[in-house]
């Protein structure tokens, strides 16, 4: 086979495929339909438009490099170990370059409303079916699949009056946890993300907070940027210390706990707290101190009773109370739990949650998520509610006490709070950017009168 056929079949390739996809561009209506000519720029049009972006991304830098490895292994001498390696690594690519097409494929066949069996004419020639799918009047994309929805969701926050106010008047307070998220992005294929924005508060040492949201609000997006994990465009204060400035020695004095026991099994209750505070504790400490540490943390979790019993044997209430111990040996002001009541029943998961209030009545914040919070409401002193407004950014909907929150919303319940924000898609009223404004409304009042 001579180079030039190789160069005819290769650009003969190109052109019936960015063919078909200028086909797609025209029915889809692509506003850059001049990318489905040129190699790489091609497949990303051809991924974003049904929200495979890792697929399109793959696909756009591989059909330059297959390309380029194709001719380039007609410039070698094809008896050399060079031609052999790059006809393996050409086939390796094509391979992956395969599937990820493929992948793509599938999702126009749930676009379009197709038969599977459409994957067959795929094999036959990948451009053929995107041909038929795209000059042909018979095949249209279907109006209830939202690809395109999904892939703009957080790239423009709603514009809700007043709440691009709040960071400015907010102000730190000198003790406790002071927050003012301004914005919390990710880059996503080339597109600036938003999932969370204009978030501030302050919240008082002595506390024990329920973070409530539905899913996708952010409740752990916010964690994270709380406790420095991940951060943001923010200032976070911990009794007067920088979180992003200083973390390195701020996260000593924060603990959380994920929601899975990440726990080893084998070694005892107290081997695995002590080793727990050996690993945290400052090295100064002496061997005596650190013990008495560890006593002093297992009797205020009920933990030592059975401390010589292996942590495998241990319930689902146990097993969480070891993982709180094993953040609480450090002696963090702040303390962070995700969903700490999963899985365990009203009787359990109120013991938890009262050995929590005491961990907050000794002078830390102690921050919660949970999706059962009505049985334990009473126990909170705040609560902070986070909303995905319309344009699918998680925004602050609330702050403020238990009863506050009761009358802020009219609801009676917590989980009522929550379906009042939620989107009506998730099953909810809809009324999240509704609630936004109406609490940075609030908010500003309040400060005004504050400073009159």
């Amino acid at each position: 086979m001579s180079i030039f056929t190789v160069i005819f079949g290769t650009i003969s390739e190109w052109f019936l495929f960015s063919l078909s996809l200028y086909g797609l561009a025209k029915k889809l209506g692509w506003s850059e339909k001049w990318r489905v000519w040129l190699p790489g720029l091609r497949f990303s049009i051809f991924g974003d438009a049904v929200e495979l972006n890792q697929d399109s991304s793959f696909c756009s830098i591989t059909d330059i490099l297959y390309i380029a490895g194709a001719v380039g292994s007609f410039t070698v001498s094809r008896e050399g170990s060079l031609f052999i390696l790059l006809a393996l690594a050409s086939l390796i690519l094509f391979v992956f370059f395969y599937l990820s097409r493929l992948r793509i494929f599938l999702r126009y066949i749930i676009l379009f409303g197709l038969k599977k069996r459409w994957v067959i004419l795929w094999l036959i020639a990948d451009w053929l079916p995107l041909m038929i799918i795209g000059f042909g009047k018979k095949h249209q994309p279907r109006t209830d699949i939202r690809f395109e929805e999904a892939w703009e969701a957080g790239t423009k926050p709603a514009e809700i009056p007043g709440v691009e106010k709040t960071d400015k008047a907010w102000e730190a307070a000198g003790e406790g946890l002071s927050i003012n998220l301004k914005e919390k992005t990710v880059k996503d294929h080339r597109k600036k993300r938003y999932l969370l924005k204009d978030i501030a508060l302050n919240i008082p040492n002595k506390s024990l907070v329920m973070l409530l949201g539905g899913s996708g609000a952010g409740k752990t997006t916010f964690i994270n940027a709380v406790i420095g994990y991940e951060k943001a465009d923010a200032t976070v204060l911990l009794n007067g210390s920088d979180v992003y400035k200083h973390y390195n020695s701020v996260k000593y004095r924060i603990g959380y706990v994920p929601q899975q026991n990440l726990i080893r099994g084998k070694d005892t209750v107290l081997r695995t707290i002590t080793d727990a505070a050996k690993l945290r504790l400052p090295a100064t400490l002496t061997k005596e101190e650190r013990r008495q540490k560890v006593t002093e943390v297992m009797d205020t979790l009920g933990l030592t009773s059975g401390s010589e019993g292996l942590v495998a044997n241990k319930s689902g209430g146990q097993l969480r109370r070891i993982s709180i111990a094993m953040e609480l040996v450090t002696d963090p002001e702040l303390f962070v739990l995700d969903e700490p009541d999963s899985g365990l029943d009203g009787v359990i998961a109120r013991e938890i949650f009262g050995k929590l209030r005491e961990i907050a009545d000794e002078g830390r914040i102690v921050i919660v998520i949970t999706h059962t919070p009505d049985r334990v409401v009473d126990l909170f002193d705040k609560v902070i509610v986070l909303a995905r407004d319309s344009g699918r950014v998680g925004r602050l909907a609330f702050y403020g006490t238990p009863d506050e929150a009761r009358e802020f919303f009219g609801k009676d319940t917590m989980e009522g709070i929550v379906m009042s924000v939620n989107s009506k898609a998730q099953g909810g009223e809809g009324l999240a950017d509704e609630i936004i404004g109406r609490f940075a409304e609030r908010t500003g009042v309040q400060e005004a009168e504050a400073a009159s």
